[in-house]
């Protein structure tokens, strides 16, 4: 509660067997985010819920809200809350990336039956800039997918006043209410 935190890593990371985790007032960055994972790898089972991240500041961080997972991984990360974080000049705000894989070739076109299954994740409140165009990339494992998704009442704006923001998705499914970038993959 209540820091500041600059590291060339992670300001914080939520492994495996984390539950029940509140997380109030950081300002991160910079940094890379305050990240639930990376989970999953080597075939590990993940099994992580119950987290809120609430009242927090990414700035100039190279993510925001991230969720990671390694390919070939299994178990869970369910029950996540972003609530109310504001956005300075940040890379990538809101991120879901179940093909982490740094130094390593991606495994998509393998055909893994195996993923940590992401679902019960919300997204409210987030405001600030983008320091890239894409502001809300959700890509989940194309044999699992992420379910229950939901983004409300998002505002994030280019860092470059004359640049649009975007979003992009692989088989995420949910839902999108006030959202700007619109997430087409989601449903209004």
């Amino acid at each position: 509660m209540n820091s500041v935190i600059q590291t060339g890593d992670d300001c914080i990371a939520i492994n495996t067997l984390c539950s029940n985790i509140n997380i109030t007032g950081v300002t991160c960055g910079p940094g890379h985010g305050i990240s639930v994972g990376s989970l999953g790898m080597n075939g590990e089972v993940a099994k992580v819920e119950g987290i809120y991240v609430q009242n927090c500041t990414f700035t100039g961080s190279t993510n925001g809200a991230r969720i990671k997972t390694w390919q070939g991984g299994a178990g869970y990360a369910r029950h996540i809350i972003f609530d109310d974080i504001t956005l300075i000049n940040t890379d990538n705000p809101i991120i879901i990336d179940q093909y982490y894989c740094p130094n390593c070739v991606n495994q998509a076109s393998n055909n893994l039956n195996f993923a940590v299954q992401i679902s019960d994740v919300s997204y409210s409140r987030i405001r600030g800039t983008s320091a890239t165009p894409t502001a809300i990339s959700l890509m989940c494992s194309q044999t699992q997918g992420c379910t229950d998704i939901r983004l409300m009442h998002i505002k994030i704006t280019s860092a470059h006043s004359s640049e649009p923001t975007s979003s992009k998705c692989i088989n995420a499914h949910g839902k999108y209410t006030d959202s700007i970038p619109k997430v087409d993959c989601l449903l209004p």
